[in-house]
């Protein structure tokens, strides 16, 4: 049997250099998530770890393929700033990384995750959208049957952007953030314009 995350590490270490900084979260009844972190010119880069090693099921499916299903890890990139308080993401993540196996969402480009409290401590963001990965680090193919493990970026939302693109979608936020020249990594950025 392929051991999926012990690649999955590799490819993370082969793309973004060597971690600083680790952290492991376990939820009752799930496997345990890892979180990474990669310190790149004052940006901070966090990559779970262990989210790829079950494909993720359709919650209708009756019964769950072992091997067939997408595969991903999740990406945040956030800029450095004194205090440290964005290292507490950490926990976060791991429960976002532990929803396919917790509630059954498959975690796709274009979807919202929202945790309910701010990403970190005084952070203006509680949930992210899912933009498509192949960017930061390259789709890991794995073989037959077995689906490709896909490197998600997470792009933080305010409540109000969240609830925007509830209403026009992912692709709208996106490019109103590109047309507004957004500092998606800013830890402390305020909402985009969203009325104009």
């Amino acid at each position: 049997m392929v051991d999926v995350v012990r690649l999955v590490e590799t490819r993370l270490r082969t793309a973004l250099g060597e971690p600083d900084a680790r952290a492991s979260v376990t939820f009752l009844g799930t496997e345990r998530i890892e979180v990474l972190r990669f310190l790149d010119e004052g940006v901070a880069r966090y990559a779970t770890l262990g989210m790829s090693a079950a494909p993720m099921t359709d919650p209708a499916a009756v019964l769950a393929d072992p091997d067939r299903g997408p595969r991903a890890e999740l990406l945040l990139s956030v800029r450095v700033v004194p205090g440290g308080a964005v290292d507490q993401v950490l926990r976060a993540l791991a429960m976002l990384a532990a929803s396919p196996q917790v509630e059954g969402v498959v975690v796709a480009p274009g979807a919202s995750l929202d945790v309910g409290e701010p990403l970190w401590p005084s952070a203006p963001f509680t949930s992210v959208l899912v933009a498509a990965g192949g960017g930061l680090v390259a789709d890991l193919e794995l073989d037959e049957p077995l689906e490709p493990v896909r490197f998600l970026p997470l792009l933080p939302m305010t409540p109000n952007e969240a609830a925007w693109k509830r209403v026009h979608g992912a692709a709208a936020l996106e490019e109103r953030w590109l047309r507004h020249g957004t500092d998606l990594r800013s830890p402390q950025r305020g909402s985009v314009p969203l009325n104009d």
